[in-house]
């Protein structure tokens, strides 16, 4: 059983791929900020999803970096690893992407591969490399506050 903030128990998962290391940063940013709200939370990248937590979760990240060239083409990376994570029917989830120049529509395409595993997208945000710390806090608090946390 998680932690209750205010009135919901919320245990929370923050799901990445990261190449050099950037959407690794934002989850264990996501993750510190969840657990200094109260917030039980496992932080794993795609390639290793801790099951057990993913299916005691209430919440759910997921993040990418954003693969494409320049102003074209923009896409959650390794968007494949993404469609084959695991189930996550009727969990509440928030998805973020780190970026450098241009996020164009990695958001919106992020938000259809987490709809089609399940998850009920209730935000997400595109969280430039240079300001990764505080972006990612912020997410946690838009999340935490949609779901009455």
């Amino acid at each position: 059983m998680g932690n209750r903030v205010g009135e919901v128990v919320v245990n929370a998962v923050v799901i990445y791929e990261s190449l050099t290391g950037n959407t690794r940063r934002a989850a264990e940013v996501i993750g510190d900020e969840l657990r200094a709200n109260g917030v039980e939370a496992t932080v794993s990248p795609i390639s290793q999803v801790d099951l057990v937590a993913l299916s005691a979760a209430d919440l759910v990240f997921v993040g990418s970096w954003v693969d494409g060239l320049f102003f074209i083409g923009q896409k959650p990376a390794r968007a494949g690893r993404l469609q084959a994570m695991p189930t996550i029917a009727g969990k509440r989830a928030a998805v973020f992407c780190t970026y450098a120049l241009d996020p164009g529509k990695t958001l919106e395409k992020m938000t259809a591969i987490v709809a089609d595993r399940g998850g009920d997208v209730i935000g997400g945000m595109a969280l430039h490399r240079r300001s990764i710390d505080t972006q990612a806090r912020a997410l946690v608090d838009r999340a935490l506050a949609t779901v009455g946390a």
